[in-house]
């Protein structure tokens, strides 16, 4: 089996813990598996460096500034798999076999990168490279970097790029949490989570896996989260399922938009639970929320308006009196845009929304999410609507 393993700055951060990862290694080399490494700056190495910093420095000179941390780190782990027997090189910006390459703008240039990765997998029988992360090598052959999180970009990039049957990200959590350990009580190990589901999280703070790195993953390579002292680079920790697909997607059918109105929404905690578990009562089913400082509005399928407008209007009327009024809109589609590079394109909801103003349709809501764009429009203009978005995106 082929493997790129990540190992961040913590699972590096001292003496003892690169000796752990060395072991590791070493461990799944003495098994027959072709083990590729990339490694993060040890502890907060880049963070330091980039502290200090307190002086004017161009982009160049700044990149070869923080590469040092990188640098440093392949150096110690290539040693530390030399005193265990295993035959490793590292693997920096400027070395012949080199393999992530920047266009001229920064961007990765994917046939260079493809071509230098599949070459650098090729002479893995018996070698392990050790690869700084985070880093670039331009066109030039001048140092640039590929931004925060960038060892996890570089991981799985290279996973997908070297034909790898598996990418394992060594961190200090064990695996996705079911919430952040040092917060809630009882927080436990996911087994699996898919792509969309953790790009999500991890636009939303979720420090795991960089949202960048999913970008390249596909079906066909594996992707695990681990511990560092789990020890053991082939088993445990959370396994990352699917792939994060660009998809725009319209719904069948029409939804109609429930408002309530009152002081309430932003004053009485719990409002939202309590009109929810109306609908629910009802079996009725919540497409889409939107809220404002005075008003909630609830998206259902048109077929159950009526019941959910009573079901929302008794919560109205039985209430304390913070709540004042329901009212029923429409007959209104929602087109979704989703895709792993939304998060990262400037002006998004402008390049959704511009082209159909300009056609003179009126946007009835936008709601977005990490990785998403739901756009609510007349019935009516829905498939216009959906001929401007599909062809921008």
């Amino acid at each position: 089996m082929r493997v790129v393993a990540k190992f961040g700055g913590t699972s590096l951060g001292s003496g003892d813990r690169v000796e752990r990862a060395a072991d590791s290694i070493a461990a799944a080399v003495e098994q027959g598996h072709e083990i590729a490494v990339v490694a993060s700056a040890m502890g907060s190495t880049t963070d330091d460096l980039l502290d200090e910093i307190t002086f004017e420095v161009g982009d160049k000179d700044r990149a070869e500034i923080v590469s040092m941390g990188e640098r440093t780190s392949v150096r110690m782990l290539k040693a530390a798999l030399a005193a265990r027997g295993v035959n490793a090189m590292f693997l920096e910006p400027g070395r012949d076999e080199w393999p992530v390459i920047t266009d001229e703008v920064g961007e990765v240039d994917v046939e260079a990168t493809s071509e230098r990765a599949a070459a650098l997998a090729a002479k893995m029988d018996g070698v392990v490279p050790v690869i700084t992360g985070f880093l670039a090598q331009t066109i030039d052959g001048g140092v640039t970097t590929l931004g925060r999180g960038g060892s996890d970009t570089t991981a799985v990039m290279l996973g997908k790029y070297m034909d790898a049957d598996e990418v394992v990200i060594v961190t200090d959590v064990e695996g996705v949490m079911t919430g952040d350990p040092h917060v809630v009580e009882g927080a436990r190990n996911v087994a699996s989570i898919t792509v969309d589901e953790l790009r999500n999280l991890s636009f939303r703070g979720a420090e795991v896996i960089a949202p960048s790195a999913l970008v390249y993953k596909d079906e066909d390579l594996d992707v695990r989260v681990v511990h560092y002292q789990h020890g053991d680079l082939l088993g445990g920790g959370t396994r990352i399922e699917g792939t994060f697909e660009n998809l725009i997607d319209m719904r069948e059918d029409p939804l109609s938009c429930i408002t309530v109105a009152g002081r309430a929404i932003r004053n009485r905690p719990g409002i939202l639970a309590d009109l929810s578990e109306a609908l629910r009562q009802q079996e009725i089913n919540i497409d889409a929320v939107a809220s404002g400082m005075d008003s909630v509005t609830f998206y259902v399928d048109t077929g159950a308006s009526d019941r959910a407008e009573a079901a929302l209007h008794d919560e109205v009327v039985v209430g304390d009196g913070s709540l004042s009024s329901v009212s029923t809109e429409g007959e209104y589609a929602v087109i979704r845009v989703m895709g792993g590079e939304l998060p990262n394109r400037s002006g998004v909801v402008s390049d959704i929304v511009g082209p159909i103003a300009e056609a003179g349709i009126n946007v009835h809501d936008i709601i977005t999410s990490a990785t998403s764009v739901a756009i609510f429009v007349s019935w009516d203009d829905r498939e216009e609507v959906l001929e401007i978005v599909q062809a921008e995106f």
